[in-house]
């Protein structure tokens, strides 16, 4: 009896390490503001939930329906990756993120795509819209039809980028189920989701999706983010030719989701030797789907508390916050987010770990505007969209300097620093005040200053020579004095320093 003691004993203990972890499974959770879900890609067996079933904003993971229903429209010989696409007035004046380009503008469907998954271009997303439905109208009605076919029983769509609209919804559920179906209809195009990074003329641009190029195995999918859903990624990686794909809908940061993500994965693949503990909780389309109105996460995301980033990519918000900030809200909280206890959780992957190294190198995949180009044609495409990147910029930088009325006529005399300015003023004494004035109008805070004082005591004679010829210039005889104008200067170089 004293012998079976021990064994009775380690029994006892390995049955009350069981009890605690399904205890840890199966006690009501607090609703968080966060959705998790974890699933095989090949079986659609759910490793782990969390408010999974909860309807939710998909904001830009909408674009991986509007890939699919396009490149099933390619699949099925409707149009094909070469189809010439006309950027609309529409698509034109989408919010951004997107490319920018002018109505007019043609590109083709294989273009348009990869500048939607990896810029995540809202424009993109209607070029290809209209093209394959006609309409924005006429393909989200195609969205639904597909979703519906698919079993995505709790998503609608109202447009095909995923902006603000208060029909467009999703679950994690439903993500999971799309993102499979992604894999098993459209294995020929699965590359559109995982390019790390697209170059436009002199602009590259990497993939949101910051697991791609540093989580290992990581291979697709999509990024999102609209102030009432949060930070939303679909990411999926394959190790030992085992698939998982993970949903998180609500992070906190860019950095968050990447992280709860690969978290998520760690898990999945880590999970082998502890089936045991864990009851079965079927396949992702067997998830029950809960009758509820999506949260808005509004003031959480975007209120005064924090500074609203313009697009997917948070990088500027990071920066703002300190840095890997993000890292302490993706691991706050994550216990409520396993399956395991404490003492038998992986160790996880930290942030700092994750977000601290660079992507892996790689050549960024060329996109262009025009027809499909090959050798010397593409590299003569690619130039040109260079070219016109170049003469653009100049044309939004100097809206303000395009009232300057001394710009042509005197580019070198109106002067880019200080120095040129006090050279010139030497060469010219006899410097006419009218000019001066125009100066004064045009250039930046240090030329007024150059201005107010040209040469001091070792030019007196000019200064003499230019105040004795005021009537030559009726534009100056109002105000002789070229002081008053340069505190006109001031006001207007406020504006440029607070934007």
């Amino acid at each position: 009896m004293h012998a079976l003691r021990p064994l009775l004993r380690k029994s006892l203990f390995n049955l009350f390490a069981a009890s605690l972890a399904c205890a840890a499974l199966l006690a009501p959770r607090a609703v968080s503001a966060e959705a998790l879900l974890l699933i095989e890609a090949d079986t659609g067996k759910v490793l782990q939930a969390e408010n999974a079933t909860i309807p939710w904003y998909p904001a830009s993971v909408t674009k991986i329906m509007t890939a699919y229903v396009t490149l099933r429209a390619v699949k099925d010989g409707r149009l094909t990756l070469d189809t010439l696409l006309t950027v609309s007035p529409t698509a034109a004046s989408q919010s951004p993120s997107k490319m920018g380009f002018r109505p007019g503008t043609q590109l083709t469907v294989d273009n348009a795509l990869k500048m939607m998954m990896v810029k995540s271009a809202n424009d993109m997303a209607v070029v290809l819209a209209e093209g394959v439905g006609g309409s924005i109208d006429g393909f989200s009605a195609m969205m639904n039809d597909t979703a519906k076919k698919l079993g995505m029983t709790q998503t609608s769509y109202v447009n095909p980028n995923g902006l603000p609209a208060d029909g467009q919804i999703t679950s994690a559920r439903d993500l999971g189920i799309l993102a499979r179906s992604f894999l098993r209809d459209l294995p020929e195009y699965e590359y559109f989701v995982h390019i790390p990074a697209i170059r436009f003329g002199k602009r590259t641009t990497g993939n949101f999706n910051k697991l791609i190029g540093r989580y290992p195995g990581a291979d697709g999918f999509k990024t999102g983010f609209i102030c009432a859903s949060g930070y939303n990624l679909v990411a999926s990686a394959t190790r030992n030719g085992r698939r998982l794909i993970a949903v998180v809908l609500g992070a906190n940061s860019g950095t968050a989701r990447a992280v709860k993500a690969a978290q998520l994965l760690e898990r999945g693949f880590g999970q082998d030797n502890l089936t045991w503990l864990r009851p079965s909780l079927g396949t992702v389309d067997n998830l029950v789907p809960v009758d509820a109105s999506p949260p808005n996460l509004r003031d959480e995301m975007c209120g005064g508390h924090r500074k609203r980033p313009a697009s997917d990519d948070d990088d500027a918000l990071i920066a703002a916050n300190g840095g890997t900030s993000g890292s302490a809200s993706a691991t706050g909280g994550e216990a409520q987010v396993t399956f395991f206890t404490a003492g038998l959780q992986p160790p996880l992957m930290k942030a700092s770990e994750l977000m601290a190294s660079a992507p892996a190198a790689t050549e960024p995949v060329l996109v262009y505007t025009g027809p499909t180009r090959t050798g010397t044609a593409l590299i003569a495409a690619v130039a040109a969209d260079a070219d016109q990147q170049t003469a653009s910029k100049p044309r939004g930088k100097k809206s303000r300097v395009a009232k300057k009325p001394d710009a042509a006529d005197k580019p070198k005399d109106a002067g880019k620093d200080a120095a040129k300015d006090t050279k010139t003023a030497a060469v010219k004494p006899v410097a006419k005040p009218a000019e001066a004035k125009k100066n004064d109008k045009s250039n930046d805070k240090s030329d007024t200053k150059t201005a107010a004082k040209p040469a001091a005591p070792k030019h007196a004679a000019a200064k003499h020579n230019a105040a004795a010829k005021p009537a030559e210039k009726p534009a100056a005889s109002s105000d002789p004095k070229p002081a008053k104008p340069k505190a006109a200067t001031k006001p207007a170089a406020k504006p440029a320093n607070n934007s």
